[in-house]
């Protein structure tokens, strides 16, 4: 029966596609790039420890990714807003708040995943979907999910339904992605398969993309081709947005797998070149910062402490050194403010709070060249 997008594609395959030789040559060199790109990230991340690497990325790169990723889903929130936040969620909009949920539901992913033998499984993934809406959500019972053209309202994709259909999709897709015996790709071959067909059975009723997004963090990790989530989908698929909905849409009526494996070996190779540059750049600007924010505050005792949360958190206020035991308020201020003096962090006032931005290390995250 020929595909109707009004009718649920109950018919959607199971994993593996039959890719034939000529496929397969032709996505050779993309797949052999983006292999280099991650381990060279993977290298990168092995020479820091696992809390340096953790510390660097939980409150910067991995906020970036929330941000993006929601963006997606025109869930839009500022920097100013999302960093705000994450010192005092309970001051946040609506949309900051879906958006730190997505980092939440990324570090409750990895947890569920190791602590479930490092099996990725529908249980973990809708363990993912409701940190990420913060409520109790599960598979799709009712129909009536239809994905639609945003301005015209033209109906693109039904998908699979309802529950019985849903799960026995999702434990195929489970077999696929933990049993390596059934598919004989290249794991970089294989994520693109499953994001696609992840998306295509669209599971619950809300938050897929971002589960999705997810999804693909915790695969790499999972084959041990990155030792933390490191490497973000969410700026590319943005900045290359009409391309990526075209191409699952290709696969879906056209069974065009070349096209869209080669688009996401594309952004695995370029995110991870971004990325590797990215922590670099952080790692250098530590090294500048250092000597300084030592000097500054030489009669300080714990300065190196400050130093760390000056790139572990870019916004910081006086409470949060407080929090942290680093200094009492009236020798946060003034420490504070002769590292502003030097240059190093920028203020920025709302209402009663002073934030203290490093404004060099929020320059950098946001470069996506």
């Amino acid at each position: 029966m020929a595909f109707d997008p009004k009718i649920p594609f109950n018919d959607l395959p199971a994993l593996p596609p039959a890719l034939d030789s000529e496929t397969r040559e032709s996505l050779l060199n993309h797949v052999i790039k983006a292999s280099r790109s991650l381990a060279e990230l993977k290298g990168l991340c092995e020479t820091m420890t696992e809390e340096a690497l953790l510390n660097l990325l939980f409150n910067t790169v991995v906020l970036q990714e929330s941000r993006d990723s929601s963006a997606i889903e025109n869930i839009v929130t500022t920097q100013d807003e999302l960093y705000q936040a994450a010192l005092n969620a309970e001051n946040s909009n609506p949309a900051t708040k879906e958006v730190l949920s997505y980092r939440e539901a990324l570090q409750s992913g990895i947890r569920m995943m190791r602590e479930n033998q490092n099996l990725i499984t529908t249980n973990v993934l809708i363990g993912i979907v409701q940190k990420v809406k913060q409520n109790l959500s599960g598979i799709r019972v009712q129909p009536g999910t239809v994905l639609k053209n945003s301005i015209t309202g033209e109906v693109l994709y039904t998908p699979p339904c309802c529950e019985e259909e849903i799960r026995t999709k999702m434990a195929s897709l489970e077999k696929f992605i933990n049993i390596p015996e059934l598919s004989p790709f290249d794991p970089i071959i294989k994520l693109s398969l499953i994001h696609y067909q992840f998306e295509s059975i669209h599971p619950f009723n809300d938050g897929n993309g971002r589960t999705g997004r997810i999804l693909n963090m915790l695969y790499l990790i999972q084959q041990q081709l990155l030792p933390q989530p490191v490497l973000y989908l969410s700026a590319y698929i943005i900045d290359h947005k009409q391309d990526y909905y075209r191409l699952l849409n290709e696969v879906t009526m056209k069974e065009n797998w070349n096209d869209w494996i080669m688009f996401m070996t594309t952004a695995v190779n370029e995110t991870a070149q971004l990325t590797i540059k990215k922590i670099r750049g952080i790692l250098e600007l530590k090294k500048q910062f250092e000597p300084i924010v030592f000097k500054t505050l030489e009669k300080f005792g714990k300065r190196k402490e400050l130093f760390e949360l000056m790139f572990n958190m870019p916004y910081i206020i006086i409470d949060l050194l407080v929090k942290n035991g680093i200094a009492h308020r009236e020798t946060a201020s003034i420490y504070l403010k002769q590292l502003e003096k030097e240059g190093l962090l920028k203020p920025l006032k709302i209402g009663k709070s002073t934030y203290y931005i490093n404004h060099r290390l929020m320059e950098l995250l946001a470069k996506r060249d």
